[in-house]
């Protein structure tokens, strides 16, 4: 079997916090890069990252820190990416370390904006990475969620499902439930469409929608995720799958969703600035939006609630006037 050798975590919030703590219970050792000096120098005095998870406790003997990108490149083999998909670009700016025969994971949930590449395809497009060389981590799963030992199931998705295995056994344990997947698009793609469908539904909860229509919203919403992905690639998928409508349900519903805490906001009538500013954690779902919007323009896809989402939070139309029409076209 593959052997993923050292593995080190690209990134330091929430899900790269929980992530780490995943496979360093399992590899007692892990290398880790985060961006500030300060973050790192109170993560070791502390014994747990200082701004998110807080209460998840590391051995800090098992951490070696990074704030050099390039250092931490050369050092290890497998790198797991878990950095808001709006920041990719600015951190991976600074690397010079040819990466396209080390074993990239990404569990980044989102598009890089401008480019409107899934993640695994800009680091396949810019960094000529091979595709047997790119994995994704699927939920569903919050970080909390998954940092409170709570029972959680991840789909590893690669081409190489020996790698995809391997990778498996690092992350496998009484609490997470894995298994594997060769469709990496599909995967990355409705990673970013729950979180704008979920966006959706915290609108329709801030605009005192109830239960009945939330649950027509989701079924909505699953078939405009399956429509999307037989046409940008069609596989013998089951969209019932736990990674494509588990990680929409569990974003659309759970109170741990930025996204849904997100557009629960705008359902209420804050500003989409007011709301980024007062809830200090990013919603990928905002940057998703646009880049599924201009994707969308050459696919041609059936997409109402994208639509109506991006409406709401770029074109400033009234939430009310844009989720009424949406409820008109639905059946």
């Amino acid at each position: 079997m593959y052997n993923c050798g050292k593995i080190a975590v690209i990134g330091g919030g929430s899900w790269a916090t929980a992530i780490a703590k995943i496979i360093v219970a399992h590899t007692h050792h892990i290398g880790w890069y985060m961006r500030r000096d300060d973050r790192i120098e109170d993560f070791r005095r502390l014994g747990h990252n200082p701004a998110y998870l807080t209460s998840v406790r590391f051995d800090i003997n098992e951490i070696e820190f990074f704030s050099d990108i390039n250092k931490v490149a050369n050092a290890y083999d497998t790198l797991v990416f878990v950095t808001p998909s709006p920041y990719l670009k600015s951190h991976l700016k600074k690397l010079k370390t040819r990466i396209r025969d080390k074993f990239i994971v990404t569990a980044i949930k989102g598009i890089v904006p401008d480019e409107n590449l899934i993640c695994s395809e800009y680091f396949h497009q810019v960094y000529d990475v091979p595709h047997d060389n790119l994995a994704c981590i699927g939920g569903p799963s919050h970080a909390e969620e998954v940092a409170l030992e709570r029972l959680s199931y991840l789909t590893i998705g690669c081409s190489d499902l020996d790698k995809a295995e391997a990778f498996t056994k690092v992350l496998a344990s009484n609490v997470i439930k894995t298994k594997v997947s060769s469709d990496v698009i599909g995967i990355e793609y409705s990673s970013v469409l729950k979180n704008v469908y979920a966006i959706a539904a915290g609108i329709c909860s801030g605009l005192k929608y109830g239960d009945n229509f939330q649950a027509v919203l989701m079924a909505n919403a699953l078939q405009e995720m399956s429509r999307f992905l037989n046409s940008v690639h069609q596989i013998n998928r089951s969209i019932e799958d736990s990674v494509y409508l588990g990680d929409l349900l569990v974003t659309g519903y759970s109170n741990f969703s930025r996204n849904r805490t997100f557009g629960t906001m705008i359902g209420k009538g804050y500003s989409v600035k007011s709301a980024q500013m007062e809830m200090e954690m990013i919603a990928e779902g905002y940057f998703g939006t646009k880049c599924m919007k201009e994707i969308n323009r050459h696919m041609h896809v059936n997409m109402t609630i994208l639509d109506a989402v991006y409406n709401i939070l770029y074109e400033r139309i009234s939430p009310q006037i844009e989720i009424k029409l949406l409820t008109d076209s639905f059946r």
